[in-house]
């Protein structure tokens, strides 16, 4: 699995890290950049090519009330656990975004499993 938990929270300087992983109830969405290169299904394992995350920007964080309205938006490219991610595509078509269940861990992906990334 995944090392170390995201401690950006802690740190005040400037994010160096390329590659974040956010981690949701089904999936785990590999970063660089703030742009998805890889999502994989915690539950085979396996990476999903053709999901539609892939290549979409992190726009924002959203958090949502219990009766739907919206509770909170992140700084873009800045969501935090508990809050669902909006990918987007630089589209304005709603069809062209994607938007996640709740991030439960924001971890940052080992070597061995950057380099599994698909092309």
């Amino acid at each position: 699995m995944l090392s170390q938990p995201d401690t950006h929270e802690k740190f005040s300087g400037r994010e160096r890290r390329r590659h974040r992983v956010f981690v949701t109830h089904n999936s785990e969405y590999h970063c660089r950049d703030g742009i998805c290169v890889a999502v994989r299904d915690l539950r085979t394992g396996r990476f999903l090519p053709e999901h539609m995350a892939v290549g979409k920007r992190v726009s924002s964080g959203i958090r949502f009330t219990e009766v739907g309205g919206i509770a909170s938006i992140s700084e873009p490219g800045d969501p935090h656990v508990g809050e669902q991610i909006c990918f987007i595509s630089g589209e304005p078509e709603p069809e062209e975004e994607v938007l996640t269940s709740p991030v439960r861990a924001i971890e940052r992906p080992p070597k061995e499993v950057v380099a599994l990334y698909p092309n």
